[in-house]
């Protein structure tokens, strides 16, 4: 399993130097990361690299790469519970936990989709004053033009029937 760490969340965790990773062949273990604030509180997004299924939880007490790797991994499965996802999660997510690497984003449109994401998450909390769990459920309905205007959570789903190639990646 991949996390790729923003430089923010990489610093407050020490999870040391990042190197570039290509993505892991099983899309359901490759994740990306980033830490940001909300009203004075820390966060951590944690979204699937090539689908954009995200999950939002707090970072308050996560202070090394393995507080990170146990409360990242029970979020989604908490998350991918609730969202009906278990399956994914227990069949195709846990496993690959077993051996997790760390490394830095992939490329600038998966950066740019999770600031997207962040200004959302951050509007969700702040103004409708949504507990960081339920964010994740609106954030995976909004459409992306890096997913061709498809949301998250259908992208999510649809990788279960095609794992490959890349259903995100526009050619």
């Amino acid at each position: 399993m991949i996390f790729r760490l923003s430089q923010k969340l990489n610093t407050k965790i020490k999870a040391g130097t990042l190197g570039a990773q290509a993505l892991h062949e099983n899309p359901f273990a490759d994740w990306s990361a980033h830490l940001f604030s909300a009203d004075r509180t820390q966060y951590i997004i944690i979204c699937n690299t090539r689908s954009l299924y995200s999950t939002v939880m707090y970072a308050k007490g996560i202070t090394n790469n393995n507080l990170f790797i146990t409360r990242a991994l029970d979020g989604l499965r908490e998350f991918m519970e609730d969202d009906g996802q278990e399956f994914i999660y227990t069949r195709l997510i846990s496993p690959a936990s077993a051996t997790v690497r760390f490394a830095k984003a992939l490329d600038r449109s998966v950066t740019g989709s999770m600031n997207d994401l962040i200004y959302h998450a951050t509007m969700y909390l702040i103004e409708d004053e949504m507990a960081p769990h339920n964010v994740g459920f609106k954030l995976n309905e909004i459409p992306f033009s890096a997913l061709t205007y498809a949301n998250p959570r259908e992208t999510f789903k649809s990788l279960v029937a095609t794992p490959d190639p890349d259903p995100t990646r526009k050619t």
